[in-house]
């Protein structure tokens, strides 16, 4: 099943400290929901297991990310894959930019494209989307707060 979905988010931080914040293992394994565990393989590669639940289905995903297209700091392409077992799969790409933003802070926009398949596929496109766009709300919901003055990197 494919999956397409966009976003943008204004965040409270200049363009270099966003970009520096998206490519830090520690803070992407904190602002991930369902984190379990992140690993940076290389300046470009990732590796990440996270707990999603889509409707009756609840897996955990094991899957690798690579970045690629990188014009630091404006943006980059993310493609990967991740396989969550009997649960199915999961596979595509999102392209990520940042702009400054008016009045300060930056502006970061994506489009994703993925495939789902499995029993996630299964659940029907109306929830799995919908659950993605939770998911990425949640993300960003954490990722704005670890950027915001006053607010510790704990």
């Amino acid at each position: 099943m494919a999956m397409t979905m966009s976003g943008e988010y204004t965040l409270p931080a200049d363009k270099q400290t966003v970009w520096e914040a998206l490519n830090d293992e520690e803070i992407l394994a904190a602002c991930i929901p369902g984190c379990e565990a992140f690993e940076k393989k290389s300046d470009t590669e990732f590796s990440a297991t996270a707990v999603v639940k889509i409707g009756p289905v609840k897996a955990k995903f094991k899957g690798d990310v690579t970045l690629s297209d990188i014009d630091a700091p404006n943006g980059y392409t993310i493609s990967g894959q991740g396989q969550g077992g009997v649960a199915g799969f999961a596979k595509g790409g999102a392209t990520v930019a940042l702009k400054d933003a008016e009045g300060g802070g930056t502006v970061l926009t994506y489009d994703v494209e993925a495939q789902v398949g499995g029993k996630i596929a299964q659940v029907g496109q109306r929830l799995v989307n919908g659950a993605a766009k939770k998911t990425a709300d949640q993300f960003f919901e954490n990722f704005r707060a670890r950027l915001s003055p006053g607010e510790n990197a704990a």
